[in-house]
């Protein structure tokens, strides 16, 4: 798209603005009031407006009103001047465009620069005032007028609190929230932005503000997810030859140069109460031991003041605590603290079923605040409410939104190690706001941090139920490949197997690889006759089928891959993992895993097999990770005997 962009000189202070709507910024820098909650701002008017131009591509304008700097004898500058800096400014772009085979005469793209004294030149805007608002020249209703906008801008920047949109999804919003602005939202969005309550940025965008003359080209950035933008076409919207784009994120909208995007100017966050004792926390959620403790511990560093020594972003808290722990349960307290200090939460985790099955679970915990669920095609995606419960792609779709930001799973794909998603995360804390890092294999990285005490953190060593984690044991198994070539398995294995069945156990059969699910199948159904088997994978449309009748017992041996690592929990289960000794297997998939076991009050103690031709070293670390939690549980006296 294309906006005006103008400078305005106000007692001896100069300011750079775009512009959606002039006839908006002419009534603001005229210094009229306005109506409704503004009547005690008065604006002042201003001494000189100069417009650079009336139809500038918005990431040019942007830029340029950035990269503005301005000295006291500019008072004096008439066009050419204005024009010349103006184009100093964006000689690079201009340049670049050129070359491409954009541009026209000598003088674009400020052939109109236009001086205006005020208040001797009035309809500088070219809309007659509230004209280019309302589409009506009568006197009588200006002031109705501006009072009406007025109103209209507050209702707007209520419903784009915290949010980060492109402009298709901002009408979206407005046409189903707001559609009394539907024809005029342009105008209130124009005024929130003079107001400082609406922030309008270029989605991509390079940072501004090196000296002029001393500037090197900026590399630009997609504003929205923080990644470059690797894509350049020819733009009917701005009318540039070489518009760049956002690749990164293109599933959730195109992110150009040329593309509006609406964001709400941030808020500091709220401060939490003092910490509960875990006596306190247990009572109120039902909490075991281990998890008021880790509850009380994280609602003690929400409490704290920020720290001096701190580096800039949010603060973290990471919440170390096994599979089966239940994390979610040690949540509460702290989302039901920052909800009493008015504040709002995020509760993100990687995966869709994963917020699925969180959902009703929250819901349920708390009946006032149901959360709004967000995740690819969900019909929330525009509801508000103060619990929010997102897939970690949706945060793209937020700004500096939340009080208190819970990451799930901060481990697993595709949050770990997609430096999008990382940005994304960090973009949707208030500043002041706190993070808090749940995971049962934190990353390397976390975990030295934790050990050294630079990351404060909680431990939860041992499950709810108080028993031990099933500590893996090894089977020596010739590769997988080599048995299905040979078309048989080894005994050692199906004499496990067997044992697995007798006791009617719920199978889970890890492999390395999707293209081994088939023939293996087939393998176990010819030695296992009347059991039944099935496999999945991500490639299987009717994996969220096979995996409730393997909850309901319906299924009694299922083959799969990583994808049901974690997330899944199905009582009474054992644990069989083939190729252990894979490269595709960390320390931390063997760890979750094996971590599908055991997880029943019923049953805690269920078996975890590492079926592997070697012992290799993630499988040494994973045995390792689970004794040394046992210990530290039997050590703290969580450990029933």
């Amino acid at each position: 798209m294309k906006v005006a962009v103008y400078v305005a000189a106000q007692g001896g202070e100069w300011q750079a603005r775009i512009s959606l709507n002039l006839a908006v910024d002419e009534l603001w820098w005229a210094g009229e009031g306005w109506g409704g909650r503004l009547e005690e701002q008065e604006n002042q008017a201003a001494d000189q407006v100069v417009l650079l131009s009336r139809s500038l591509p918005l990431g040019w304008a942007v830029k340029l009103a950035a990269a503005c700097q301005f000295k006291n004898q500019m008072q004096r500058w008439e066009e050419a001047a204005w024009t010349k800096y103006a184009a100093a400014l964006l000689k690079a772009e201009i340049r670049s465009e050129r070359a491409a085979g954009g541009g026209r005469g000598a003088g674009w793209p400020f052939e109109e620069v236009k001086v205006y004294r005020l208040p001797e030149d009035r309809g500088w805007s070219g809309y007659g005032g509230l004209q280019g608002v309302w589409g009506d020249e009568q006197e009588s209703l200006w002031r109705r007028g501006m009072e009406v906008l007025a109103a209209g801008a507050d209702r707007l920047v209520a419903a784009l609190d915290g949010r980060s949109l492109l402009q298709g999804e901002a009408e979206a919003l407005v046409a189903e929230q707001l559609p009394e602005l539907a024809e005029h939202w342009r105008a209130a969005a124009q005024l929130a932005y003079l107001q400082g309550r609406l922030q309008l940025e270029a989605a991509v965008q390079g940072k501004a503000g090196a000296r002029l003359g001393l500037r090197r080209r900026e590399a630009l950035r997609c504003l929205r997810c923080g990644s470059v933008p690797t894509g350049r076409t020819a733009c009917a919207a701005c009318g540039l030859a070489g518009c760049a784009y956002c690749e990164a994120c293109l599933a959730l909208g195109r992110s150009r140069a040329c593309a509006l995007l609406l964001r709400s100017a941030p808020l500091p966050a709220v401060r939490c109460t003092a910490g509960v004792s875990p006596t306190v926390a247990a009572r109120r959620w039902g909490l075991s031991a281990a998890q008021a403790a880790a509850a009380a511990a994280a609602l003690g560093f929400l409490a704290e003041p920020r720290r001096r020594s701190a580096a800039p972003g949010p603060e973290r808290f990471l919440l170390w605590a096994v599979t089966g722990a239940g994390k979610t349960e040690i949540t509460f307290p702290l989302l039901d603290a920052a909800l009493a200090a008015g504040g709002r939460v995020l509760i993100a985790t990687p995966r869709r079923d994963v917020v699925l099955e969180l959902a009703p679970r929250l819901a349920r915990a708390f009946p006032a605040d149901v959360p709004a669920v967000l995740y690819g095609g969900s019909e929330d995606r525009l509801r508000r409410s103060r619990i929010t419960l997102a897939t970690t792609h949706q945060l793209l779709r937020f700004n500096q939104a939340f009080d208190l930001v819970i990451i799930d799973e901060i481990d697993a794909f595709p949050y770990h190690n997609d430096p999008m998603l990382d940005y994304a995360a960090r973009q949707v804390c208030k500043p002041g706001g706190r993070f808090i890092l749940l995971s049962a294999t934190p990353p390397a990285e976390l975990q030295r941090l934790a050990r050294s005490g630079r990351l404060p953190h909680a431990r939860v060593p041992v499950r709810f139920h108080g028993h031990p984690l099933p500590v893996p044991r090894h089977i020596r198994i010739p590769p997988l490949y080599r048995c299905l070539r040979q078309g048989k398995l080894p005994g050692r294995l199906l004499s496990a197997l067997q044992r697995s069945l007798d006791r009617k156990a719920q199978i889970f059969l890890f492999v390395s690889r999707i293209a081994h699910i088939e023939e293996l199948l087939q393998l176990l159904r010819r030695i296992f006759l009347g059991v039944s088997i099935e496999g999945t994978s991500s490639q299987d449309p009717g994996r969220a089928e096979k995996v409730l009748k393997f909850r309901d017992c319906t299924i009694s041996l299922l083959v799969t891959t990583t994808i049901l690592e974690r997330g899944v929990t199905v009582p009474h289960s054992d644990v069989f993992i083939l190729d252990a000794d894979s490269g595709l297997f960390d320390e931390a998939a063997l760890v979750q895993m094996a971590g599908r076991a055991g997880r029943s009050k019923d049953d805690p103690a269920g078996n975890v097999i590492f079926a592997s031709a070697e012992w290799s070293r993630s499988q040494r670390a994973a045995i390792s990770q689970i004794r040394s939690m046992n210990a530290i549980a039997r050590r703290q006296g969580y450990i029933k005997s």
